[in-house]
């Protein structure tokens, strides 16, 4: 059994719900438990299956040097990438709205 950590956003509720039954919600979109790595899996399914337009992002403890290992779903700016061994987390740059248009350079 490792300690794992959900967090969700703009999730259903029906996923929340799910998460709860197998979780202590901390905060609002936030899960703490304490699970095998077959209850962990589960629950990472249950997300893949309701995750709708949200994201999650699920970490969990291991044995390994940084002590935990994570995975991440739906859209998001962080994205987890691998760095000789070690994951790390980029940040893609924000996406501009229409509105929000550079002028040009004859402005």
């Amino acid at each position: 059994m490792a300690m794992l950590v959900v967090v969700t956003e703009a999730v259903p509720p029906r996923l929340r719900g799910r998460l709860a039954v197998w979780m202590l919600e901390i905060r609002a979109g936030v899960y703490l438990g304490n699970v095998s790595k077959r209850i962990r899996e589960m629950i990472w399914e249950q997300c893949e299956a309701g995750i709708e337009d949200g994201n999650i992002v699920m970490a969990w403890q291991t044995n390994r040097e940084p002590g935990f290992e994570f995975q991440t779903l739906g859209k998001n700016r962080r994205v987890p990438v691998d760095y000789d061994g070690l994951r790390l987390v980029r940040f893609l740059p924000e996406s501009k709205k229409p509105d929000q248009t550079l002028p040009s350079k004859d402005e």
